[in-house]
């Protein structure tokens, strides 16, 4: 069983992530999932019709600039671009999952 997340007392943003390159069919969001779930980051992570992964991330700025940044570690092979918008919270996400 996962370690239990601890909140962090920052204030809450969030963050759309648009990847473009190789990241469908090479196990992209399920990566995205598994490092979500290590930090206290709620939204989704999807596949778009285009052939790019989209990600909305909500939770403090550090744990989202950590999260990206192991995203873009992990998958740095198949990411050829990424496209970032900063956005307010909506708190509309209790978990991080892949969505459809």
């Amino acid at each position: 069983m996962p370690e239990p997340r601890t909140l962090n007392p920052e204030p809450r943003s969030a963050r759309r992530v648009l990847y473009t390159g190789q990241v469908q069919g090479v196990g992209f969001r399920y990566t995205t999932r598994r490092i979500a779930h290590r930090y206290p980051v709620t939204g989704y992570v999807r596949n778009l019709p285009d052939g790019r992964v989209e990600l909305l991330a909500e939770g403090s700025p550090s744990d989202l600039d950590q999260l990206l940044a192991d995203i873009a570690a992990a998958m740095s092979d198949h990411i050829h671009d990424t496209e970032t918008q900063s956005l307010p919270p909506t708190n509309r996400y209790t978990t991080f999952e892949i969505t459809h």
